[in-house]
């Protein structure tokens, strides 16, 4: 019951897979989700185990509160407790908004913005009765700024980053510290999915004023300072991370 246990969505690759590796070597437990790939997530859950650490593999899609649910009561049953909690899970439909269908919409929504207000609800839960806990979020600077094809993503990430704002307020009382990281074009297997992904990564590549594009490391020390103590005066906040390329648009 003594041992700190995180939770990340969507952590059988890409980011959220590198999260659960680097809490896991500062000394959380983890439970690791995703959706589909199993074999992924088995692999990641061995890495953990040869840190040192207990890993909890959670099949579940969060964008369905009966499976967030299911996925809580394990965690309860296994561990007991939640220290962290990653919102890492993530999904859409890549159109031009006259494309766009309503399971597309209903889709993307549900996995980025209601699952995360609706495991953030069950994290508080755990987290109030240890004393407090830290959430985090990952969005894209899809949420303030146009990019091609990417309307149901970026209407679900500015959602989540207001929710951040809400979530921040109302749980401050229960000592949950809750923010957000927003990433620059980043190359990860979620960006394969984008038909213009060569045009993204070369932009990147050229127009960052720190001279490289941001790297999935990136992200994670930003989450690791967010989940740290040193940042609990920063509240309901989105921290950009793109090397400023942002700041020339």
């Amino acid at each position: 019951m003594s041992q700190k246990v995180a939770l990340v969505t969507g952590s059988s690759r890409g980011i959220g897979k590198e999260i659960a590796i680097r809490l896991a070597k500062e000394g959380y437990n983890i439970v690791l989700n995703y959706a589909r790939s199993k074999t992924a997530a088995l692999e990641v859950a061995e890495q953990i185990k040869e840190i040192g650490r207990e890993v909890l593999v959670v099949k579940a899609n969060v964008g369905k509160v009966d499976k967030i649910t299911e996925m809580f009561t394990q965690i309860d049953e296994r561990f007991g407790r939640l220290d962290v909690f990653i919102s890492n899970a993530a999904s859409g439909v890549l159109r031009p908004i006259m494309e766009l269908e309503e399971t597309h919409w209903d889709w993307t929504m549900d996995i980025n913005s209601k699952g995360y207000l609706f495991c953030a609800q069950e994290a508080a839960k755990r987290m109030e009765k240890v004393g407090g806990g830290k959430i985090v979020t990952i969005s894209s600077l899809g949420s303030i700024r146009y990019l091609e094809n990417y309307t149901t993503v970026g209407v679900s990430k500015a959602a989540v980053e207001a929710l951040t704002r809400y979530l921040a307020v109302e749980l401050a009382p229960k000592n949950i510290v809750v923010n957000a990281v927003s990433g620059g074009a980043i190359d990860t297997d979620a960006l394969k999915h984008f038909p213009n992904r060569e045009e993204l990564l070369e932009d990147a590549r050229r127009q960052t004023p720190a001279g490289r594009m941001v790297e999935p490391m990136d992200m994670v020390n930003t989450v690791m300072f967010l989940v740290s103590d040193e940042a609990s005066m920063i509240r309901g906040q989105t921290l950009i991370v793109d090397g400023g390329r942002s700041l020339l648009m």
